[in-house]
């Protein structure tokens, strides 16, 4: 029993230490650092970390709602980007950017998919932070959706073209991650774009947005 139990001690510790867990390591240091300078100079209130905390609940949630789950990674969802979308949207882009690391991380964790250290910033947290440049397009949430999508799928894409060409299989490594990619972005996006339509979606999202404003305002 002793004997077996050292033996999944000594592999755990071998484990920790092969070069693709200890360049995980230094990737997660690197982002913790890079949520820090996002989130500088500005203070959060109890609002705005709640809204964060339930956008990224959400998306999670909403993740599992798969429409269609490719072969190779990457799925067609019941709007898992959206709350987090929206988030940005409400809070503005360091929020969101910080509420999407924070969600590529826990898909990481829950799903883990590793071959490199950039593959995974690149995969998980940059991809799901650059949500948050949909912020930066508070007058219209419409654009925001599409820039921060397509910021998503440039990350999956220059991600499938570096360490993904196997899957080519002769093909073009660059038509092929693109058309990869899209194949799943694009009606992730235009789902989304559809629910934020709705008149009482949008309505709701605004009344959220002011509410968070004038807060702000107030402090």
């Amino acid at each position: 029993m002793f004997e077996g139990f050292s033996i999944i001690i000594r592999e755990s510790v071998a484990t920790l230490f092969q070069p693709k867990s200890l360049l995980t390591l230094l990737a997660l240091l690197a982002l913790v650092a890079g949520m820090l300078t996002i989130s500088k100079k500005t203070v959060y209130n109890t609002r705005t970390l709640t809204y964060g905390a339930l956008s990224i609940a959400t998306a999670f949630l909403l993740s599992f709602l798969r429409i269609l789950q490719l072969p190779n990674g990457g799925s067609i969802t019941v709007a898992g980007m959206l709350p987090l979308l929206i988030f940005a949207y409400i809070a503005g882009p360091r929020a969101g950017m910080a509420a999407g690391m924070c969600y590529g991380l826990i898909d990481f964790f829950y799903d883990p998919y590793f071959v490199h250290w950039a593959q995974f910033i690149l995969d998980y947290p940059l991809a799901y932070a650059s949500l948050g440049v949909a912020g930066y397009f508070r007058r219209n949430i419409y654009i925001g959706s599409v820039v921060g999508g397509m910021l998503r799928l440039l990350c999956h894409f220059v991600s499938g073209v570096i360490f993904f060409a196997s899957y080519a299989q002769g093909q073009n490594v660059y038509l092929y991650s693109l058309l990869y990619n899209l194949s799943y972005m694009v009606p992730d996006i235009v789902i989304c774009l559809i629910i934020v339509f709705i008149p009482g979606v949008h309505a709701a999202i605004e009344r959220v947005k002011e509410a968070s404003l004038q807060m702000n305002y107030g402090n």
